[in-house]
């Protein structure tokens, strides 16, 4: 399975798939997504102990041997890097267009009009998906640009609302050192989250 399968026409266009269709690729794309995750976690793991074994080894032959294993590890985890940052894309390129989808039908019944994305538009994200110089949150920009629905945009469908934000600052605490205790910042970032989920409006 490959969303660009789609992005070149090879099946049912994805500017024309329905809402169920695009939930269905979506969690296609998120369990691939995990997976990728999960294999780049445990490579990380594994070149943290090999690193260790070469630091304590003091044999040449070892070393070089543990060093090549290293070597090796890195350039798989660059390739699976480059796949994930692809699946990421492709995810949020999805779940974007989802609810382009649910407005569009919600419009067609209140016998209002809102376009869809075009076929030319759906080519040109897919060169974007394709450039690895081109990451994630850079690509949130050009896909919201493309799409034009920019702040019409769920605040829950970015690739980082406001809440994940403000997890992604605990962490960088943690990394810092400003956040000693782990439990407590766990803590702290689910009820900062919290007060953010409630304080949002109710959508109709």
């Amino acid at each position: 399975m490959d969303l660009l399968n789609w992005l070149n026409g090879r099946n049912k266009p994805l500017s024309r798939m329905t809402r169920a269709e695009l939930r269905r690729q979506e969690l296609l794309l998120e369990k691939e997504r995990t997976t990728l995750l999960g294999r780049v976690t445990k490579l990380a793991g594994q070149k943290q102990e090999l690193f260790n074994r070469g630091f304590s080894e003091k044999t040449p032959e070892v070393r070089r041997i543990l060093a090549q294993e290293f070597e090796l590890k890195t350039t798989e985890q660059l390739m699976l890097a480059r796949q994930l940052n692809i699946r990421s894309k492709e995810m949020l390129t999805v779940s974007r267009l989802r609810m382009l989808r649910e407005n569009a039908d919600r419009a067609k019944a209140t016998g209002g009009k809102l376009g869809l994305v075009s076929e030319k538009d759906i080519l040109r994200l897919g060169k974007l998906i394709e450039d690895d110089s081109i990451k994630a949150e850079l690509y949130q920009e050009r896909l919201d640009e493309i799409l034009a629905i920019g702040r019409g945009v769920d605040e829950g469908a970015a690739a980082l609302s406001e809440a994940g934000q403000t997890v992604m600052k605990i962490w960088d605490q943690l990394d810092t050192g400003a956040l000693k205790d782990p439990v407590e910042a766990f803590d702290e970032a689910d009820r900062r989250v919290r007060e953010q989920q409630q304080a949002r409006p109710e959508t109709a």
